[in-house]
């Protein structure tokens, strides 16, 4: 029995890699390999700050606290009272800084954003004097009647520039940032910047008591209590009564009803800059890393123009514009350009104005030594004759006039610019 082979079907021709549009894997896996160091260090730095900020002790344990001894507390402050006589109580709600306050105390409150409504209603009742220390726009309106902020000031720095005692005696105070505000009419307005205070004094129910809005904490802290004035204007803020009652009030209790603090109340502001600085890296990192238009790439044309058609269409644009002179300047010059080298001239000579005489007389004796025919029509300038072969003898003036002259007159003049040029070409050609 015999079998039949049937023959493999033959292989497709490979294609060529070379040119082939990458797929949409590569291009993705490319844009990861390119990507992953910069997110690597994005997710770095978040990680980083994740853990400062769970390290970090609470605000209420620290910031502002009598009983703190770091930076940013205030138990400096509070032992320099107590030493003098001036007892400081520490409430962590409203409601037990209401019951302690009596009318000769002074209650300073801070971190007024955790401040509930029922809250505000309690310290309102207060009889006492009030110090707010960079409070809330609620806060502001409740507790200070009139008082609104104006913006953020950084000048670090001031004088008091005011008549309140208070802040006469103590001087120049390092305030750092701040928050500035516009005081009512009659309130004691000091520590201006721009025109806007950072220190307001409100007298209220007749002058009995008083609210006092700082815009800055910095002046209360122990980092910053021994700068300048700053001591002078705490102990005189604070300890102006028989007592102090500090109010550093807890984070209120979900569904407490609180609505007194916005998101951006509550963080704090080196949070916010740290926050902002990340989005000023992230923004360089993609100015950087994005894609931008590479150098000019050379694509293969799919229509071949021959060279005769681009050449008779330039003609056409020079005729049409009448622009015998740019014309002409172009065919001496290609004619230069390719003569200098049969001279055995440098090539810089055909574009130097210099070289011409040199040129000139190269081309006249090249021609002279040259055997070939003669180009159509006369020549309506110059001066040529006939060899014994046919051949024009062209004397240099003529050649000068054909490589150097002067603008055609007219288009029988580009023609016959056109033929000397040529017919000097092939003359030395063939010399």
């Amino acid at each position: 029995m015999t079998s039949t082979l049937t023959p493999d079907a033959p292989d497709a021709p490979p294609s060529s890699g070379g040119g082939a549009e990458p797929t949409a894997g590569q291009v993705a896996r490319r844009r990861w390999r390119a990507s992953r160091g910069v997110l690597a260090v994005v997710l770095a730095v978040v990680a980083v700050a994740v853990i400062l900020a769970v390290l970090r002790p609470g605000a209420a344990e620290q910031d502002l606290d009598p009983q703190s001894p770091g930076r940013g507390g205030t138990r400096a402050l509070a032992e320099i009272l107590r030493q003098r006589g001036t007892p400081v109580a520490v409430s962590r709600s409203a409601a037990d800084a209401a019951e302690r306050a009596t009318a000769g105390s002074v209650t300073v409150v801070t971190w007024s954003g955790r401040l509930t409504r029922a809250d505000i209603d309690r310290l309102r009742s207060i009889r006492g004097d009030l110090l707010l220390v960079a409070p809330t726009r609620r806060v502001l309106h409740a507790l200070a009647p009139g008082v609104e902020k104006a913006g953020t000031s950084f000048e670090k720095t001031d004088e008091p520039g005011c008549a309140l005692r208070a802040a006469a005696l103590a001087g120049k105070v390092r305030f750092g940032r701040s928050e500035t505000y516009l005081p009512p009419s009659g309130a004691t307005a000091c520590y201006r910047d721009e025109g806007k205070p950072r220190l307001v004094q409100v007298a209220l129910d007749g002058g009995a008591r008083t609210v006092t809005v700082l815009g800055s904490p910095f002046p209360l802290t122990n980092e910053f209590l021994d700068d300048e004035g700053n001591a002078a204007l705490a102990m005189n803020l604070v300890g102006a009564r028989s007592s102090v009652v500090w109010l550093i009030p807890d984070l209120p209790e979900p569904g407490s009803g609180s609505g007194d603090a916005t998101l951006g109340d509550l963080v704090p502001f080196g949070v916010k800059l740290f926050f902002l600085q990340l989005v000023l890296a992230v923004a360089a990192v993609a100015v950087w890393r994005a894609r931008r238009l590479g150098p000019v790439v050379a694509e293969p044309l799919p229509v071949v123009v021959r060279s005769a058609e681009t050449v008779e269409g330039r003609a056409r644009l020079y005729r049409a514009h009448r622009a015998r002179g740019r014309a002409a300047d172009a065919l001496r010059a290609g004619a230069r350009e390719r003569l200098v080298p049969l001279l055995g001239l440098p090539r810089s000579a055909a574009q130097d104005p210099n070289a011409a005489q040199e040129v000139v007389a190269a081309v006249a004796e090249r021609v002279r030594a040259a055997g070939a025919g003669a180009p159509p029509g006369a020549a309506p300038t110059g001066t040529f004759r006939t060899g014994p072969d046919g051949r024009l003898l062209y004397d240099e003036a003529t050649i000068g006039a054909a490589l150097y002259g002067p603008e055609p007159a007219d288009d029988a003049g580009l023609v016959w610019l056109s033929d000397v040029l040529d017919d000097l070409e092939r003359q030395v050609r063939q010399s």
